[in-house]
């Protein structure tokens, strides 16, 4: 037999040719370990966090300073200067810009009816901001169950 004839053999049976019906897992694994891999990094990275104190809630009262400005705002839009009524935004404008050149320069508190409309304390606001007050805070009401303890 010469070295060409097993180049011309027959081709072999049938059961030899049988399609492959297996699935090659390997590369799966392969990325699935690299999945595993990423998560076990990240996920510590994500569930902690940088450790800050938070602030506690508390409610403390307003000490009220005989040089603060009291402005009172009624459901109706009237404005009050501690007891007397401002007539208009243009009158509240002079009282605060005289009120803005004092050394130091008083706080503007701020108190308006629960039914005030925002449009009427929006007013008070804008006006305390043009005439060039630095602070401006809102009175409230402490909530049901009071202050909270420190």
């Amino acid at each position: 037999m010469s070295s060409f004839e097993g180049m011309f053999a027959p081709p072999p049976a049938a059961d030899d040719e049988a399609a492959m019906s297996e699935i090659n897992t390997t590369p799966l694994v392969d990325v699935m370990l690299v999945l595993l891999i990423v998560f076990m990094i990240t996920i510590p990275v994500i569930t902690h966090t940088i450790p800050v104190e938070l602030p506690k809630v508390r409610n403390e009262a307003t000490k009220t300073a005989p040089e603060n400005v009291n402005i009172s705002v009624n459901k109706d839009g009237q404005i009050y200067w501690g007891q007397s009524m401002v007539p208009d935004t243009a009158a509240l404008l002079e009282r605060l810009k005289s009120a803005a050149v004092l050394k130091p320069q008083p706080e503007v508190h701020v108190r308006a009816d629960q039914t005030t409309r925002y449009e009427y304390v929006g007013r008070v606001i804008l006006t305390a901001q043009r005439a060039g007050i630095q602070k401006i805070g809102f009175i409230t009401e402490p909530g049901p169950s009071g202050p909270v303890p420190r």
